[in-house]
């Protein structure tokens, strides 16, 4: 149910004035601690300068590399790295167009294409889905997590239920509450979340116990450099999962995987393959997941196209 309401609700958020993406690890010193549902990044003034220069994700050290558009520096100055790992990183810059490469006396040198864009992040909002609150998990340590962090601009918790006063106590007061249905893609604001404030350092609560709370500090710049990986991961990952190879599958119009045979909107990890007694082998089916991406948000496939087809003036999360 988790994984269908989470694909509704990304498929309800998609605007041109937004990317949305999902399971995005938002943890700053412990990097597997914490995995975001759903991201919403809304483009800052330089918005369109990132997305001129590719459509994927950009390596972090490239972006962090002592190079720019300028001219063209040895690896080796470049990248404070070993090696093969310096040069795995320059062959992925390369293919998403975001270093070039040449050999000068007999040593491999590069140039960034473009300037990255200091300010092309606007906002970046947490959303977390539980679809159903009677059975919360770990929910409020993982919304004590995102507050205390203040890695985001905002944190939200999304649900189906219906949530009582009872509820909206046990959830951190900055934290907004949406109330939506994955069948009609209808969304209701419970609460207005509160703006969380990324500029000053965070707390990162690493464990949690009865007696005893675990936390590392996060300064400004660790934050930033942060919200910057997620932003890239966001921009080149997007949320739609591949469809599965079954005879049987298909795409709804948005782009969710979805099963004939079954009749419902399936996750293609879990649902299909040789454990579904109905599964039977076959090519993917045709879900053109980069279109509909294109047309429907502000990432752009093709960046030497028209460049991102944001409206001006929308209200948020409309």
């Amino acid at each position: 149910m988790e994984f269908r309401f989470e694909l509704a609700l990304c498929a309800a958020l998609e605007s041109t004035d937004r990317v949305v993406a999902r399971q995005l690890g938002a943890g700053v010193t412990n990097p597997g601690g914490r995995i975001v549902d759903v991201c919403v990044l809304e483009p800052g003034p330089e918005f369109d300068r990132r997305a001129a220069i590719a459509p994927e994700r950009i390596p972090d050290p490239a972006i962090e590399a002592a190079v720019g558009p300028g001219e063209a520096v040895p690896v080796t100055e470049a990248f404070d790295l070993p090696p093969d790992r310096a040069a795995a990183v320059v062959e992925r810059a390369a293919e998403v167009g975001y270093l070039e490469r040449e050999r000068r006396d007999g040593r491999p040198v590069v140039r960034a294409t473009a300037r990255y864009p200091d300010n092309w992040i606007g906002s970046l909002t947490a959303i977390e889905n539980k679809p159903d609150l009677g059975t919360p998990g770990d929910l409020a340590a993982q919304l004590r997590y995102d507050v205390a962090l203040g890695l985001f601009d905002e944190a939200i918790l999304a649900t189906a239920s219906y949530v009582t006063r009872a509820h909206l106590n046990r959830i951190p007061d900055p934290v907004g509450v949406w109330r939506f249905d994955p069948e009609t893609g209808e969304r209701e604001v419970v609460r207005e979340p509160s703006p969380l404030d990324p500029d000053a350092p965070g707390v990162e609560i690493r464990d949690e116990r009865s007696l005893r709370t675990d936390v590392a500090l996060a300064g400004p710049d660790a934050l930033a450099r942060k919200r910057r990986r997620i932003a890239e991961r966001a921009y080149g990952k997007g949320w739609r999962p591949a469809p599965p190879g079954c005879a049987h599958a298909t795409g709804t119009a948005d782009g969710r995987p979805y099963c004939e045979r079954f009749d419902r909107v399936v996750d293609p990890g879990r649902d299909c393959g040789a454990g579904c007694d109905a599964y039977d082998p076959a090519d993917p089916p045709a879900v053109d997941r980069d279109g509909l991406r294109d047309e429907r948000t502000a990432w752009a496939a093709d960046p030497g196209g028209d460049g991102p087809r944001r409206q001006s003036g929308l209200s948020r999360f409309l």
